[in-house]
């Protein structure tokens, strides 16, 4: 994990960047089997939604458009915890670890999204 990320003293938009870029990392240092191969597409997916989607929360149009994407990253982070759980790590203690890091992450993604949705729904 990056400095940053540990510190996560900064905006929602660069801590989704770096959760991807620490899922694109991590992935890089998995056995290569079949299941993992197919796994890593969708943990990579989904890991790069969640800013995305964020992105385009912040560009939306309507309340209703952004509260939708807001909803998409709370979902992309939730699948993203689910592809991390799966990923084999051949019981390597230090992937093991790092992929811990990153579902503590993708869970305080989800819980960050949730609260921004519940904040906006009372705005209405």
């Amino acid at each position: 994990m990056t400095e940053t990320v540990r510190n996560k003293q900064y905006d929602l938009e660069e801590r989704t960047f770096e959760f991807a870029r620490d899922v694109r990392t991590f992935v890089k240092r998995l056995p290569r089997t079949i299941c993992n191969s197919e796994d890593v597409r969708q943990v990579v997916r989904s890991s790069g939604s969640v800013g995305a989607n964020y992105i385009e929360a912040n560009e939306a149009l309507s309340k209703k458009d952004f509260r939708m994407r807001i909803r998409i990253s709370r979902k992309e982070s939730k699948e993203t915890r689910y592809w991390l759980r799966l990923l084999d790590t051949a019981d390597d203690r230090l992937l093991e670890g790092q992929r811990d890091k990153l579902i503590q992450e993708s869970t305080e993604l989800m819980c960050i999204f949730g609260a921004i949705l519940k904040k906006s729904e009372k705005a209405i």
